[in-house]
């Protein structure tokens, strides 16, 4: 089921109704956002600059992206697309980002907040390291909170009353912005599995990141974070 999940009264009108998707395709999806220190190697191997620094209320979040374990943040849709490609994948699609969100469970949190995200409260109001809190069932990490991250799909805040595709959808056709998911540091609220957000996919922001997934192949031949 995608979308606002059973007894989550917390919901907004663009995650209703939930309704039944099937995905046919298996897939796989980093475990991880996508680093400072995988970035760099990107970066590097296609003569890219890297983003400016992260800075939040005048406070360096990553001064001289110096911590190479932090998300990497400050990218456009097109950045984050391009490296996905560059590793050997692609966004993952909205659908596929809760199915590996929820991970076999209907809840809106995979576990107790304090153990699984980072939230306005136990955060301290800055980033942290990838793979701080613990992973889902499905041995992902910060898929509630820390960053946004962008996904394939164009934004349409009434998408799921428009009898989507319950197999396989891909979002709208077109549109002005771009899916995000996961939410960053605010209130618990954006944290759910099911919150949605839209965003300028020629925008960054300090706080948006990403993760690469990619069709069922020999793992082996691609890394999703070199």
């Amino acid at each position: 089921m995608m979308g606002c999940s059973p007894s989550d009264t917390e919901c907004k009108d663009d995650e209703k109704p939930a309704h039944q998707v099937t995905i046919t395709n298996g897939f796989w999806l980093g475990q991880t956002e996508v680093t400072v220190g995988a970035y760099k190697r990107f970066a590097a191997a296609t003569g890219r600059q890297m983003p400016p620094e992260p800075v939040h209320e005048g406070r360096p979040l990553n001064l001289g992206w110096g911590n190479d374990a932090m998300p990497i943040v400050e990218v456009t849709w097109d950045d984050a697309q391009a490296y996905c490609g560059w590793a050997g994948g692609m966004l993952p699609t909205e659908a596929e980002w809760e199915y590996a969100a929820r991970a076999g469970s209907s809840k809106a949190l995979h576990g107790p907040i304090d153990r699984v995200a980072w939230d306005n409260v136990n955060s301290g109001v800055k980033q942290h390291e990838v793979a701080r809190n613990r992973a889902n069932a499905f041995g992902l990490y910060d898929m509630s909170a820390n960053v946004w991250e962008w996904v394939d799909d164009w934004y349409y805040h009434y998408y799921y009353d428009l009898s989507a595709p319950i197999q396989d959808p891909t979002g709208p056709a077109g549109g002005e912005q771009r899916v995000l998911r996961g939410g960053a540091l605010g209130t618990p609220s954006n944290l759910r599995v099911s919150s949605r957000y839209s965003y300028p996919p020629g925008s960054t922001n300090y706080d948006i990141s990403f993760r690469c997934g990619a069709e069922v192949f020999d793992p082996l031949a691609f890394s999703l974070e070199p």
